[in-house]
């Protein structure tokens, strides 16, 4: 593997999630069980070989390097990738290949999906993606990625299994669908796109924006610029029921020693160290 992007890396329960994101700087994510990209603030080699991509929203640290992504792909003879993200910025995003493609001399072929809040996407047979409406400066969008199992209906539970392959061959549905919220991600929110959206707290792994620590940094204006700080995830504490929560996009305005010892005085249990801070 070619290394070019400062990447790490964290296993949970069969998941990996592989990444790396500071605000202003580079936002790029891969879940490679699930085999999804989130965001293109950077594109490191070894993500390219991932299909399907879903942007939150499109600043250039979340952004930047999707040409790079394509054509990449293209140069590797790898199939054309699926490329979600808000409907508004699709067709700039289309515009901004095209351009690339200019520069390039070289084709930019992908599929750009526009997607809504609410939107659901059906990845594969197991895997449904839900957009949802976030609270940022510009058209944003979390996910979050269910897995679909299917579960015997309560009325069948005491049958034998004759009975239960009697009832199936007759064409009767036995099963019922449930979805079990494997991932989410947030993107970049004010505490909003969390009140707005409490099934990102339900996530077995959220990885949700934490952009500002210091005590100095005034949250109001946190807010109006669409970020959290470490206090949002105080006063909410109590409903995080998520087994792991990954603190990302952390402000370069602090050093990691600085964000790591404000963090520890907002949240002295880390969650009942459920918070990890995406940081080296």
């Amino acid at each position: 593997m070619t290394d070019n992007v400062p990447l790490s890396s964290h296993v949970h329960d069969g998941l990996t999630i592989e990444g790396y994101s500071r605000a202003a700087v580079q936002t790029c994510w891969r879940v490679n069980e699930l085999k999804l990209l989130f965001d293109a603030g950077a594109q490191p080699w070894d993500f390219m070989g991932t299909p399907t991509m879903f942007i939150s929203h499109a600043h250039l640290d979340h952004i930047a390097a999707l040409p790079a992504y394509v054509s990449r792909r293209r140069m590797m003879k790898m199939d054309p990738p699926v490329i979600y993200l808000p409907d508004c910025a699709v067709d700039p995003a289309w515009k901004m290949l095209q351009h690339f493609r200019s520069l390039d001399r070289g084709a930019m072929p992908c599929e750009l999906i526009g997607l809504l809040g609410g939107d659901e996407t059906p990845i594969g047979r197991e895997i449904i993606v839900k957009s949802v409406a976030v609270k940022h400066t510009i058209e944003a969008l979390g996910f979050i990625v269910y897995q679909r199992r299917h579960k015997l209906k309560a009325e069948y539970l005491t049958l034998s299994g004759e009975e239960i392959r009697d009832l199936r061959q007759a064409g009767t549905e036995i099963t019922t669908e449930i979805r079990v919220p494997l991932f989410a991600y947030t993107g970049d929110t004010a505490p909003q796109g969390l009140d707005d959206n409490p099934e990102f707290y339900d996530a077995k792994i959220l990885v949700s924006e934490l952009t500002f620590a210091a005590p100095e940094h005034r949250r109001a204006k946190i807010h109006k610029h669409g970020h959290m700080h470490v206090d949002d995830y105080r006063d909410r504490q109590d409903k995080f029921k998520n087994e792991l929560v990954i603190g990302s996009h952390l402000s370069t305005r602090c050093s990691d020693a600085q964000i790591k010892r404000f963090v520890k005085k907002a949240l002295p249990g880390m969650l009942n160290n459920r918070l990890k801070l995406w940081l080296p």
